[in-house]
């Protein structure tokens, strides 16, 4: 049985691998964690890139809803995973730990800048969405194309 702790670090590691997925650096993850899993077994590590190669193809071409369904059963599919792999090598923590601070370092730095400007007059209203930081000025009342005086 895991311990909490372990437990964390695989559920933690489900979610960092899945977010992983979509990045430009997913397949150093994926070389180094098949690598972890296989545990310099090469039968083993074709078995995980095989794996790893199935939960990103069940992401692609997804969007909305159904995107939002295939990113949690992967992260359920990886969080077992990787705790059975805690389980059986437990000394493996705190290289799937540095491997998990990677890809979450990865996930922020690939998002990039979004800005998104928007114009509103008179009495209108408007209602912006969004995750992560987010700072909004609130600028003179001039419209689009005018200068300011």
């Amino acid at each position: 049985m895991l311990s909490e702790a372990l437990a964390a670090v695989a559920s933690v590691g489900g979610t960092a691998l899945v977010a992983a997925m979509v990045t430009d650096g997913w397949e150093g993850i994926k070389t180094r964690l098949a690598r972890l899993i296989s545990r310099g077994s090469a039968s083993e590590t074709g078995t995980a890139d095989a794996w790893l190669d199935q939960s990103r193809a069940a992401l692609q071409g997804l969007t909305g809803v159904e995107l939002d369904r295939a990113r949690i059963e992967q992260e359920i599919v990886w969080r077992t995973r990787l705790g059975d792999l805690l389980e059986r090598y437990p000394g493996v923590e705190a290289e799937l730990r540095d491997l998990i601070a990677e890809m979450e370092n990865q996930a922020l730095t690939a998002g990039g800048t979004v800005q998104q400007s928007f114009a509103a007059f008179d009495q209108a209203q408007q209602a912006v969405l969004g995750q992560g930081t987010q700072n909004v000025t609130f600028g003179g009342r001039h419209e689009p194309g005018r200068a300011q005086g």
